[in-house]
């Protein structure tokens, strides 16, 4: 029998029905989110208070901000906003911070810092790949990452250390604008998408690896994972090698310098003894523990020695060329500690592989006073900064530079621009990652430099601890960005990964970005295993080689 609906039952459900129309109506009505050209054109002429900023600055003004259509000419990041600002400094006469912050349409709620190169000095747009990024791959800004970066806090080119004469722009330099550029960026992000990002990143190489260790030594709060790739993380130590390197060179009055061809010789010489080593004659030495063995600076004396001593052409090396191969080939050392206590900056690849093509060794037997073009790359950073950011006297020779004279301001300098430590322990705490990179035959920061930095992590925390946050990574044939094997690699999807879904980076895949090369790729082995080939298939695949310690 059914019953008849209440009068009470029946306004109750009528009533429900009309709450929800009104509902409905009410969301059909609800103001949308402002446009994004809107949103974006309002964040012209904002400043950022200093209060907003937890390092010293008297703030931050947009200078411009502008969105970026996805069909615009050149664009391949997809519809974002531009966004160019300046930090102020709290010396009037210090440079600005000028930034620059990409805000996507599509943001995937995390951000990405990109660190420079060099002595820094130029704005980083962070517009292209993530460092050593597969060229054709998507930009972290059309993935949705909020992208940003800065000219460091001063603006100059290449190792030009003018900059250093301004305390303020040194420390920005050091570490500060690590710190002051990203709290700029969170600040944009909370006004332009209501909340902060669910992670950030910093990734980099060289200057910019040594930049991805400061986000982990110096600001773990603010990093949730960070590529370091090459870092020039101890510069003051780097540089005073470099210099004593360069002395080396053009010791004996330009009777110890080498010519290119004579360094082809030697090139050559190892790659004869030691490519097959891995199994396989590519063009690339993996085995590098057994060229250790099989090439030594006695080789170099017993079969590339010019007879008698003396100079007798490109296919050999006279004893004074043969001094300042083991210089290469031999560490520095500082007769006191810096940041961290150090005091060794370790040998050059040269008997290992290292081409010296992009970092040459010079093209003439005498250097320029200061360094100009043709002179040895490792003349120029170290240059710069003795005159600029130790001496500060910009007309002398950096060759005649005695380091004992100035331990007082080394280890000052040290401790503005170094980072040196290996205590990871609250990046390590608060669930933060660090993949760190090196190539085999670096001739710009000898690889055996982050060997060092890694050895001491190993010391610091033992293997099992390390391997719960931290991958190294060393990459046979790869130098600075470049090599005979130009290794590209998705690093930043291995890092976000690790950081949001707990999977931790084994063996990664590297494809070789030679344009000669037909796009072979390599296993990326972590240390201290490295790719060995496994006897049969594609020499140019990764599938052929087999990680083996």
């Amino acid at each position: 029998m059914k019953r008849k609906m209440t009068h009470g039952l029946f306004v109750l459900i009528v009533c429900l029905a009309c709450l929800q129309s009104e509902c409905k109506l009410f969301a059909q009505n609800a103001a949308p989110p402002a446009p994004a050209a809107r949103r974006c054109q309002a964040l012209q002429g904002m400043t950022i208070p200093s209060a907003s900023i937890a390092l010293p600055t008297n703030g931050a003004v947009i200078v411009s901000s502008s969105l970026v259509k996805a069909a615009d000419s050149g664009n391949r990041n997809g519809e974002f906003c531009k966004v160019l600002g300046s930090i102020r400094p709290v010396d009037v006469t210090a440079p600005d911070i000028h930034f620059e912050v990409n805000l996507p349409d599509n943001w995937n709620n995390r951000s990405l810092q990109m660190g420079g190169g060099g002595n820094d000095g130029s704005l980083v747009t962070d517009l292209g790949g993530a460092s050593n990024q597969v060229a054709s791959s998507p930009t972290p800004l059309a993935q949705g990452y909020v992208t940003l970066g800065s000219d460091s806090g001063h603006e100059g080119n290449g190792f030009d250390g003018r900059f250093g004469l301004n305390d303020e722009a040194l420390a920005n330099f050091g570490r500060l604008q690590i710190k002051k550029t990203h709290e700029a960026a969170m600040f944009l992000m909370k006004q332009y998408y209501g909340s902060l990002p669910r992670h950030s990143y910093l990734i980099g190489g060289s200057q910019g690896g040594h930049e991805a260790l400061i986000a982990a030594q110096k600001y773990p709060a603010d990093f949730d994972g960070v590529v370091a790739q090459y870092p020039a993380y101890d510069l003051t130590l780097m540089h005073l090698g470099a210099n004593y390197f360069a002395k080396a060179i053009y010791a004996k009055d330009g009777a110890a310098w080498i010519n290119p061809k004579k360094v082809k010789t030697l090139v050559a010489a190892v790659y004869a003894a030691c490519d097959a080593l891995d199994g396989i004659e590519d063009g690339i030495i993996s085995n590098v523990a057994a060229c250790n063995k099989a090439f030594t600076i006695d080789t170099v004396k017993t079969k590339l020695r010019c007879p008698g001593g003396a100079d007798a052409g490109d296919a050999c090396l006279s004893d004074a060329q043969i001094d300042a191969v083991q210089a290469l080939n031999s560490p520095f050392s500082l007769a006191f500690p810096i940041d961290a206590g150090l005091t060794t900056y370790p040998k050059w690849p040269i008997l290992e592989g290292a081409t010296f093509l992009a970092n040459t060794l010079g093209d003439k037997p005498r250097p320029s006073i200061p360094p100009a073009n043709g002179d040895a790359f490792q003349y120029k950073p170290s240059d710069g900064t003795i005159r600029y950011l130790i001496t500060k006297n910009p007309t002398l020779d950096s060759l005649t530079f005695d380091p004992n004279a100035w331990a007082a301001r080394i280890t000052e300098l040290s401790g503005i621009i170094d980072t040196n430590s290996v205590d990871l322990s609250q990046f390590m705490s608060k669930g933060g990652k660090l993949l760190l990179m090196v190539g085999a035959i670096d001739d710009s920061i000898t690889p055996y430099n982050t060997l060092d930095y890694y050895h001491r992590l190993v010391a610091k925390f033992g293997q099992p601890a390390l391997d719960s946050f931290a991958r190294f990574y060393y990459i046979p044939g790869f130098g600075h960005g470049n090599g005979v094997f130009d290794a590209k690699f998705d690093s930043l999807g291995a890092l976000d990964a690790w950081v949001d879904k707990g999977i931790a980076p084994a063996t990664l895949t590297a494809t070789d970005g030679n344009p000669g090369n037909n796009g072979r790729t390599r296993p990326l082995c972590v240390y201290p295993a490295w790719p060995r080939y496994e006897g049969s298939g594609d020499k140019n695949a990764a599938t052929s080689f087999k990680c083996v310690q």
